[in-house]
């Protein structure tokens, strides 16, 4: 079984504190988005990190971070050690346009790997990338020592590398990895220019 988890606690300082999940992509909210794609693949997902939701999100759990204050290393501890499935997907709040088939991809690859993230000319995506339950000792570890960078915790694991070529098996990679960090990243994405 997988799991998958959508990260939620970040502080959006570079976009005014807004809740970037909320933000209307091509007329649906960023977060019904991503529960629509993960829904195919799972029915475990969870939201990690920040206040619970106003409202309960149909088809989503909420779970705090167990160690607060470490960023998105302390949100895939917590992930991983909620998720019901072997092997689980965390991704941002703020991709609009992961899709069911390439995550369903990464996961599969976690049969000979710790941990699966793409790489691409920008670099590593951890907040697109599928996690073992082999992680949990090695991140505990991390945090545990304030060493919180997600891309050094792969020094710890048995990666597999998805490169840029593999991604555009299921459509343009910068698309597919995008996300909303600015509001000129999110004009860009309203304007179709992603």
């Amino acid at each position: 079984m997988y799991s998958a988890a959508i990260l939620t606690g970040g502080r959006a300082s570079r976009f005014a504190g807004h809740d970037k999940s909320a933000l209307i992509v091509d007329g649906r909210p960023i977060l019904e988005r991503q529960i629509a794609e993960l829904a195919q693949i799972t029915s475990d997902i969870l939201l990690v990190g920040g206040p619970p939701p106003a409202r309960p999100v149909h088809g989503a759990r909420h779970v705090a971070d167990r160690v607060p204050g470490c960023g998105p290393l302390g949100g895939l501890h917590a992930a991983l050690t909620e998720a019901l499935g072997d092997a689980t997907i965390v991704v941002a709040c703020d991709m609009p346009y992961i899709s069911a088939a390439f995550v369903r991809y990464l996961l599969a690859l976690t049969g000979g790997a710790d941990g699966v993230v793409p790489r691409t000319e920008d670099g590593y995506h951890p907040l697109c990338a599928a996690y073992t339950r082999a992680c949990i000792e090695p991140i505990a570890r991390r945090l545990a020592d304030g060493r919180l960078k997600m891309t050094d915790l792969f020094d710890d694991l048995r990666m597999r590398i998805v490169t840029a070529e593999e991604i555009d098996a299921f459509g343009d990679c910068r698309r597919l990895l995008a996300n909303v960090n600015t509001p000129a990243e999110y004009s860009s994405i309203e304007a179709n220019k992603i």
